[in-house]
């Protein structure tokens, strides 16, 4: 009978330390298990009481651009709470998944673009990039967060969430459509766009470095289920070399570093092993296959994803959802680089029992 209803024991406390050995494939006592991004009502479930999601408390930047002065992080607290109730070992949370470009409103407050107005070069130049504010946010709940866990006596670790150079021009700024025209037409326009997106995100993964990060997670979705969204050749060219310098203070600094995009990317994923990652996400089920990824890069890399939101987390049962975590367990928990996370994140339209369910076979099935 599997249970449905409480989160049932689990092998060892929350612990950073299991996560990073499991990113560089040394020994844990367990398959850690760590979602970016758990929305609301499965918080509010958890804790009995509303605490936002997992990435921010008063809206959702997974979605869309958020206002920073009415959006923050979960508070560490709840979050800690959350991480102690389902055995996650870290805690992630938006440090600026979009780059903030922003215009002057009519209220002389600075507004994120996300109109997709952005056509032109004069229409780039006639925007700020509001880089200080984003940075500095950053460093901020860096530091309250390992307050907080210090305080708590917790060895739950902080993650942060960043670096959309390329999904944040074709999602908000030029729209998609108008990117890759724009890539062929004027590519130097997108060249400098990126450019400008990379030399902040390079100041701000120093910065939360500095500020006592454990993990930083970059992420920018790249590709469809059946390709990168750009051909190799020019990714390569325009993409790559700049998420590399992104990932290079981490490197330099024995930071671990797990990457996300949706879609097949198998064309970047030796790219990406050169840049130093350590752990891939999420292995997107409608382009990947996890036990070819095993095969081809398991013993280079830590992977992590791939049970999927729709079958069987939405639409399963819990019997489903059980057998598919352990046959993900049976291919990717050898060599010990693995880390159970779904597919996208744990949606609210995902039933409640089911996310029980697949966190207590994670913790069932994933013990060495």
């Amino acid at each position: 009978m599997i249970n449905t209803k409480t989160i049932g024991p689990f092998k060892g406390e929350p612990d950073v330390a299991r996560l990073k050995a499991a990113f560089k494939r040394q020994p844990v006592d367990r398959v850690p298990n760590f979602e970016v991004l758990i929305e609301d009502q499965h918080v509010e479930k958890f804790l009995g009481k509303f605490a936002g999601n997992t990435l921010a408390f008063g809206g959702d930047p997974a979605k869309g651009v958020v206002d920073p002065d009415l959006v923050r992080p979960m508070y560490p607290d709840d979050f800690i709470d959350l991480c102690n109730i389902i055995g996650q070992d870290a805690m992630v949370f938006d440090a600026g998944i979009w780059a903030p470009f922003k215009r002057m409103g009519e209220n002389g407050k600075l507004v994120q673009v996300a109109d997709r107005s952005v056509k032109t070069r004069k229409d780039f130049e006639a925007l700020i990039l509001d880089s200080d504010r984003q940075i500095n946010d950053a460093v901020k709940y860096v530091k309250e967060y390992k307050e907080v866990l210090a305080k708590r006596n917790s060895k739950i670790g902080v993650v942060c969430l960043y670096g959309c150079i390329m999904q944040t021009p074709y999602e908000f700024l030029v729209g998609m459509n108008d990117f890759m025209m724009m890539v062929y037409e004027d590519r130097q326009l997108v060249e400098d766009i990126m450019e400008v997106e990379t030399q902040h995100y390079v100041k701000l993964t120093k910065a939360i470095i500095d500020a006592g990060v454990d993990v930083v997670w970059p992420a920018d979705d790249v590709a469809f289920k059946t390709g990168l969204f750009l051909p190799p050749k020019i990714m390569k060219e325009i993409w790559i070399p700049r998420m590399a310098r992104i990932f290079e203070p981490a490197v330099n600094a024995n930071i671990p570093i797990i990457f996300h995009s949706d879609g097949k990317i198998d064309d970047i994923v030796e790219d990406l092993i050169e840049m130093g990652l350590d752990c891939l996400n999420p292995m997107d089920p409608y382009g990947i296959n996890y036990r070819d990824y095993k095969k081809r890069f398991g013993s280079r890399l830590c992977l992590s994803g791939n049970v999927d939101i729709e079958w069987p987390l939405s639409k399963g049962t819990p019997e489903e959802v059980d057998s598919d975590v352990k046959e993900h367990m049976e291919v990717l928990k050898p060599g010990y680089g693995y880390v159970a996370t779904c597919s996208h994140s744990i949606v609210n339209y995902i039933p409640h029992e089911n996310v029980i369910a697949y966190i207590n076979a994670i913790h069932k099935y994933g013990v060495y």
